[in-house]
């Protein structure tokens, strides 16, 4: 047993290990009892808070896949719009080319007919200038030779009959 002196009084020994436990433990419980409620309302808000910031970034993260499949839908369909444009370019240049090609053989073939049809005309005229230069020719001499040996009587009447000839002939 210990035994205290009477006249020392009442007072707080800080030295004893087991003292001192029995403060911190009355430090502590003081502490809880009147910032406890405090601590825990503070606790309770930090809580809701991180809840509701993850809730949130779960939300904007699920936004953002949504956002993500539909750039990659519209990436699909520019993809497939892109190389419908292609394909169609490549068919009207395709069709192009050939209208060119087929207007050119037309102008081809309208150009050789023509050919054809100049030629044919020049022939033609050629004909019927050597044909009117050796008509000519050919009454100039049979009137000379009708000039030169006939009478009158008979001058007319072979220049009558070859006029009449020449006036039923009917060149092309």
């Amino acid at each position: 047993m210990i035994i205290l002196p009477i006249a020392h009084g009442f007072g707080i020994n800080t030295n004893i290990f087991e003292t001192n436990i029995i403060n911190l433990a009355a430090v502590i419980g003081i502490v809880i009892s009147f910032v406890g409620s405090n601590f825990t309302a503070l606790l309770d808000d930090r809580k809701k808070t991180i809840i509701n910031n993850l809730q949130e970034a779960n939300q904007r993260a699920i936004e953002a896949e949504e956002k993500l499949n539909q750039a990659r839908a519209l990436l699909e369909s520019a993809k497939k719009k892109a190389q419908e444009i292609r394909e169609e370019g490549m068919l009207r240049a395709t069709q192009e080319i050939n209208t060119v090609v087929s207007q050119h053989q037309i102008r081809l073939s309208k150009l050789d007919e023509f050919k054809e049809e100049t030629l044919v005309f020049y022939q033609e005229k050629a004909f019927k200038e050597a044909y009117l230069y050796v008509i000519s020719r050919i009454m100039t001499r049979v009137r000379e030779k009708l000039n030169s040996g006939l009478n009158s009587t008979y001058h007319v009447v072979v220049n009558n009959f070859y006029v009449s000839r020449f006036t039923e002939y009917n060149p092309k």
